[in-house]
């Protein structure tokens, strides 16, 4: 099976994978991709979140067969130490992680509505963001979520024109 995940074609054996084989352990125990977690195994939590054809997936529960001819996109692709995702940035800044285990699920699920919504309010947040941090950092994470989404337009803004002066 051909997976293309953070932009590379992987090819998974048929001795190491089968098709209903969710797409969290082929990630981790197959390709040792780490970063993606195993929290609850039943899509409550979001540990697991990455994203597949940029929507934001719970991969404990999807089959590798229904993720074929889709684009995966996990944790180690949103950002890097160098040259950190602003949502990294703003999660940092924000200090919003404190065990950090929900993390990786957090990102991944912001990163889609960050996508789709370049400016959310507190309701998109809440909806979007359906992942569960048992430390509570919510408050915080709607903060960095919105920090984040000013900085990715500020980014993308066109560059400011000139006045035009016209000759009266």
């Amino acid at each position: 099976m051909e997976l293309s995940i953070n932009g590379q074609m992987r090819t998974l054996g048929r001795e190491a994978v089968a098709p209903d084989m969710p797409l969290l352990w082929a990630l981790r125990d197959v390709l040792n991709m780490t970063g993606t977690k195993f929290g609850c195994g039943v899509a409550a939590c979001g540990a697991c979140t990455v994203q597949v054809d940029g929507a934001a997936v719970r991969a404990c529960v999807t089959p590798l067969a229904s993720v074929a001819g889709k684009r995966i996109v996990t944790i180690e692709a949103l950002g890097s130490a160098a040259q950190p995702h602003p949502l990294q940035a703003a999660w940092i800044a924000h200090q919003v992680p404190q065990c950090g285990y929900c993390q990786s699920g957090m990102l991944m699920a912001a990163a889609a509505l960050l996508a789709k919504t370049p400016n959310p309010n507190d309701a998109d947040i809440d909806a979007a963001i359906t992942n569960i941090c048992r430390c509570g950092t919510y408050p915080r994470i709607r903060e960095a979520i919105k920090t984040a989404a000013a900085a990715i337009r500020a980014t993308n803004a066109p560059a400011a024109r000139p006045a035009v002066v016209r000759e009266a």
